[in-house]
């Protein structure tokens, strides 16, 4: 990566100020009496840490439940796997955890399985007492401007989709070998992007440490910190502690080493804010992006009632390649389960399914994209402790045996679907792991499915 990122101008985009930081199928429906289980049967749809968290309480708090997970592709631990960025493996140390989860014989993992098309979701009704929808957020927020389809311009989910090795974004190839990048948004995931470009591949860092990446210098405007001291002890720790570190690079002169290295940079990021995304700017061709467009908005009101509103004023900015990180948003499963189109969400009340007994959901399908892994591991507790209060209570009947994952098997063969165990994941992950160890990497990871499922099945 370091390669095309030596001279390289980042600017992030916010449009507000310091504070952003930081149906049925009934063709489909079949009855089944194979083998069943007296225990109770509980389907996750989605192997990510919102659904290996689910599975983790329930199978902790009750000896009764058996769980499926089912995932569409291959191999488990969602955006653990494809979305934490390579500088932070320690992040990664909860797949660990995941691992002895699904080790547990009350456990079981489907990969490769699409829930919505080779499984419907009537039939994992009647094969569960219990089925959980943790599938996550696999849209991207639209810009909704003109210029947005340009060659050039990319969704962060994508861009990071690309060099997280996730198989759909494998051919993304973005051309990197443009002197500007504005990355649209200030949020995790587009600090997780800035690092990437900037970084040499030996030296990824969080935005504390993009202060003091080598051959790399800040540049912020003093004006956008004005006033911003103040408001301060209204803020909590964390983002308080950025402020204070984003005010002091602004607004004092650097000395010693910082003085040496920045003024020897030949890379440099800054924040802007205040900007508001209107036009995306093409070559003479009309087929890449030359620039952008933005209105300049200023805030009107004070705290969580501050508004930006426009101020008139418009300013471009040339770059090669636009990164938007505006939000990840989830999408419908299924016309069966309810969704809220507005907010991307699954209606729901706690992590029950509004109006839906027997369905649950946890995760950014939840909640909606926001808050880190431990966030969703909260969020996760919470839909199984509904789970195990709705057994109990006997809300959810599991007076009667269901059959579980014994009554898909045969469905997902005559379909042509052969699912992924756990097993065949750790086939997976032995030889990502052994090609990443003759190379000088932790893995090498694979991004062809088929390559994938071959080599599962062996």
């Amino acid at each position: 990566m370091s390669a095309y990122c030596s001279r390289w101008t980042l600017r992030f985009l916010n449009r507000l100020c310091v504070s952003g930081l930081a149906k049925t199928n009934n063709k489909h429906v079949q009855h089944f009496s194979s083998q069943t289980s007296p225990s109770v049967q509980v389907c996750i749809v989605g192997s990510g840490p919102a659904g290996f968290y689910t599975a983790q309480h329930l199978l902790k708090s009750h000896k009764g439940i058996h769980v499926d997970i089912f995932e569409k592709l291959p191999v488990p631990f969602g955006l653990v796997r494809f979305g934490v960025a390579p500088d932070h493996p320690e992040v990664k140390n909860v797949i660990n955890t995941f691992t002895q989860t699904a080790h547990l014989e009350r456990c079981e993992f489907f990969g490769n399985v699409t829930i919505g098309s080779d499984i419907t979701m009537e039939e994992l009704k009647m094969a569960y007492h219990a089925v959980i929808l943790c599938y996550g957020a696999e849209g991207s927020r639209s810009l909704g401007v003109p210029g947005e389809k340009l060659s050039g311009v990319y969704s962060a989910k994508d861009f990071v989709g690309w060099y997280n090795g996730l198989p759909a974004n494998k051919d993304l190839n973005p051309d990197l070998s443009s002197d500007a990048v504005v990355i649209l948004g200030q949020g995790n995931v587009a600090l997780d992007v800035a690092r990437i470009l900037l970084s040499p591949v030996e030296l990824l860092k969080e935005l504390r440490e993009m202060v003091n990446l080598p051959g790399t210098k800040p540049v912020l405007d003093r004006r956008d910190f004005e006033g911003i001291k103040d408001a301060l002890k209204d803020i909590a720790r964390p983002r308080k502690r950025l402020t204070e570190l984003l005010m002091k690079v602004a607004m004092e002169e650097p000395s010693g080493r910082d003085a040496e290295r920045w003024a020897a940079a030949s890379q440099e990021w800054s924040l802007r804010f205040l900007r508001s995304p209107i036009k995306i700017l093409p070559t003479a061709d009309g087929k890449k992006v030359a620039g952008i467009r933005f209105a300049v908005t200023t805030l009107e009101g004070s705290g969580e009632n501050a508004k930006a509103v426009l101020t008139g004023q418009e300013e471009e900015v040339s770059c090669g390649l636009i990164v938007s990180s505006i939000g990840y948003k989830s999408l419908p499963i299924d016309d069966g389960v309810p969704f809220d189109e507005t907010q991307g969400v699954i209606p729901n009340d706690m992590g029950r399914v509004c109006q839906t007994p027997g369905l649950y959901c946890s995760g950014w399908v939840k909640r909606g994209p926001t808050g880190v892994i431990a966030t969703t591991m909260n969020d996760s507790f919470e839909t199984a402790r509904c789970v195990l209060e709705d057994i109990d209570s006997r809300v959810l009947d599991c007076s009667m045996a269901k059959p579980g994952h014994h009554a898909l098997r045969g469905l997902l063969e005559k379909r042509g679907v052969t699912p992924v165990s756990f097993s065949g994941w750790e086939k997976i992950d032995a030889l990502e792991v052994t090609r990443g160890d003759e190379i000088g990497k932790p893995r090498e990871k694979l991004l062809d499915v088929q390559e994938m499922l071959q080599l599962a099945r062996a």
